[in-house]
């Protein structure tokens, strides 16, 4: 690793959901306990944090920025604060989704503060906004809309995202999260935009009219159709033309949807 910095070794490595993570690193000749994660989980095995640190997650706090705060052998020591980048068409995604008449939740272990700031920033409803949520919170979040008679689209990219996205009635995952996001959504965005995700909505509304429309159709031909044949009304080689034909429309008419997709 370049700048003089080592990499060292660890062991006991843990990770609580929504909290941070916990190992024993060896600095210099000694095995510490490092502790990595938000404030308030890192304040439980610390006396106090020092006033630079508190100045830093308030400053974060007062910028919408997240904060993780780090530990050894029982002192806090330094924070990392990260910030999140709006996409530039985050807030057309959003108002598309809800001229699809769709309610739109934000729901996030990031800090009230951030959460607040990115949902202004973006058009949802302060009243739909859930900051410094658990795994479970997520869950419980859904479940919740289920029992008020809702389907829940649930969008994510990340670990603590990967039981919400397995509760949801349609789940998807951005191309660019974690391997278990991924495997949990039921459909994966390869675009990084909320875009992608009503685009998918709308082509398996297409998909599943042109089933029904080209399973009309097969059923409508062959209750004409076989009855017709079986009185000897129709030659055959007539009939396998009529066949082919009717095979032919069904391709036609499913070949019609990656047309208007193209488009």
């Amino acid at each position: 690793m370049g700048q003089g910095v080592s990499k060292s070794s660890l062991s006991d490595y843990s990770q609580t959901s929504g909290q941070g993570v916990a190992a024993r690193v060896i600095i210099g000749a000694v095995e510490l306990p490092v502790l990595i994660g938000t404030p308030a989980s890192i304040l439980k095995a610390t006396f106090t944090f020092p006033r630079e640190l508190q100045d830093a997650i308030a400053r974060a706090e007062m910028n919408g920025h997240s904060i993780s705060v780090v530990a050894i052998d029982g002192v806090a020591l330094a924070t990392i604060e990260v910030g999140d980048t709006i996409k530039p068409d985050a807030e057309k995604s959003i108002a598309a989704l809800k001229n699809a008449n769709m309610e739109t939740w934000l729901i996030t272990g990031d800090n009230q503060s951030s959460a607040d700031e990115i949902s202004k920033l973006v058009g949802i409803s302060a009243d739909h906004v859930i900051a410094q949520a658990s795994p479970e919170d997520k869950v419980l979040l859904i479940k919740k809309l289920h029992k008020d008679g809702k389907k829940v689209l649930m969008l994510g990219d990340g670990i603590n995202d990967a039981a919400a996205l397995v509760e949801s009635d349609l789940s998807m995952a951005m191309g660019t999260g974690t391997d278990t996001a991924i495997s949990s959504a039921d459909i994966t965005l390869l675009r990084p935009t909320l875009f992608a995700a009503l685009d998918a909505i709308n082509l398996s509304k297409r998909t599943l009219r042109t089933i029904k429309g080209n399973l009309l159709w097969a059923f409508a031909y062959n209750v004409v159709g076989i009855p017709i044949a079986a009185l000897g009304f129709l030659d055959p080689m007539y009939a396998g033309a009529a066949m082919a034909g009717s095979s032919l429309f069904v391709v036609l008419n499913s070949l019609r949807i990656k047309v208007r997709q193209t488009r």
